[in-house]
């Protein structure tokens, strides 16, 4: 039987970039053939299927239709860390959170991945708002991966990742999970109950009304295309409220986007 990574000819890739796109609108650009070869071997492999024709036939069939958001599971990169992009942090509680006291509060870490961004977002609003305990703050945490949310949900993590964490962060937000081998921590009960995890495609309907005060979309909008782009911060727009952050990647300026925020430093953006 001829393998799954022979198999994958220029038409397989095109369909497969077809669906992903149409599904959660990454754009899988031409140069990806190996990264896509790699991660369909591994899910071919693990549904028992020898050819990558045979798999486009179960996706294009009607039993096939729950198979579609494990293809784009795979295909989607989950990569993150704790206060990844830190200067975006320390502008939060410096600059936007003095701004807010008294105040409701709604964040939304969009695509968050494994949860670190959102955790980390937590670690932050406890640290610097002192009357958190009194005020009625959440932090809306979403993805388009079931898998990551899972893993997100139980917050516990390899102690080997954390060395981007200050010292005190580490010794006030985290707990060691004794006998874990190699050894893990989970994050603590304060901080997770700030957090609200669901699952989320950023192409289809949104079911909360916001409006929110912050929005983190970081290092997402680079596997997007230009339209799918210019969709998306349209509706970041419209559920923020006046005034609210938008917080993108480094690499993901809107310089090339029409919109309507003000830019404010370097990936960060006011309604």
């Amino acid at each position: 039987m001829q393998t799954a990574v022979e198999d994958l000819k220029p038409h397989h890739f095109r369909k497969i970039s077809e669906v992903v796109h149409r599904v959660a609108g990454i754009h899988l650009k031409d140069g990806k053939e190996a990264l896509v070869r790699a991660r369909l071997m591994k899910r071919l492999r693990r549904l028992g299927i020898g050819r990558v024709e045979d798999y486009l036939e179960l996706i294009e069939s009607e039993r096939g239709a729950a198979e579609i958001p494990e293809l784009v599971d795979v295909m989607t990169t989950n990569k993150t860390h704790f206060f990844r992009e830190a200067d975006h942090f320390v502008f939060l509680h410096e600059t936007v959170l003095p701004a807010l006291a008294g105040r409701k509060l709604r964040f939304w870490s969009a695509a968050c991945s494994s949860g670190e961004e959102p955790y980390s977002l937590a670690m932050i609003l406890r640290e610097h708002l002192a009357d958190i305990e009194r005020r009625d703050v959440r932090i809306l945490a979403t993805d388009i991966s079931r898998r990551v949310l899972e893993k997100a949900r139980r917050a516990v993590y390899p102690a080997a990742v954390l060395e981007e964490v200050p010292f005190a962060a580490l010794r006030r937000h985290f707990q060691a999970r004794p006998g874990s081998r190699p050894a893990e921590v989970v994050v603590a009960e304060e901080v997770r109950r700030l957090v609200h995890f669901a699952h989320l495609n950023l192409m289809e309907p949104w079911p909360m009304r916001g409006p929110f005060q912050v929005i983190f979309c970081r290092n997402v909008m680079i596997y997007f295309d230009r339209p799918t782009q210019q969709e998306l911060i349209r509706r970041f727009w419209e559920i923020l409220e006046p005034g609210g952050y938008l917080f993108v990647g480094h690499s993901e300026g809107l310089s090339a986007i029409r919109h309507d925020f003000r830019y404010v430093r370097p990936a960060v953006y006011r309604k």
